[in-house]
């Protein structure tokens, strides 16, 4: 799609700093489904994280990924270095699914990942805030915090986008 001449960005033209301190192009997920959530260690909504695991993992084989950026934006829920997030993530919760450095979500400073999600339907309100990228690159809807990673509603929107 071009608009003014210009082609459309999507959200696979970006790079972030994966959780060990590596750069790494989001095009590695190019033509995957991806559901980005901003993660914390200290969040009541913290076990959550058990099933994102298990949404990663149920749709392993389906061109489906789960990205977790951890953040402190909302409570200072997320105070741990990358080192600290990713042993509580895997020791406590088993999480396999690709965990990036701390970013700020929202306001003055927020990662240009962010920046391209915010800029459809907003800034995430709480920590486990989710937005479902579809294989073309572009936010196709936003969860709030509250809406649990089994919920059916979740599970329909990641199989509608997966057949588009």
């Amino acid at each position: 799609m071009l608009a003014h001449g210009m082609p459309t960005m999507t959200f696979f033209d970006l790079e972030a700093e994966s959780i060990d301190g590596n750069t790494l192009p989001l095009e590695v997920y190019q033509g995957k489904v991806a559901l980005v959530v901003n993660t914390a260690s200290q969040c009541g909504f913290t076990p959550q994280y058990e099933g994102l695991e298990a949404l990663a993992k149920d749709y392993k084989d389906k061109e489906f990924v789960v990205l977790g950026f951890p953040s402190n934006d909302f409570g200072a829920q997320e105070p741990g270095t990358g080192e600290e997030i990713q042993a509580f993530c895997s020791s406590r919760y088993g999480v396999t699914f690709p965990m990036f450095a701390k970013v700020k979500t929202k306001g003055q400073g927020q990662s240009p990942v962010y920046k391209f999600l915010n800029a459809k339907y907003g800034e995430p309100q709480w920590n486990f805030h989710k937005f479902l990228i579809g294989k073309d690159g572009q936010v196709k809807r936003a969860f709030p915090a509250k809406l649990a990673p089994d919920s059916m509603a979740l599970r329909a929107a990641i199989d509608a986008a997966l057949k588009e």
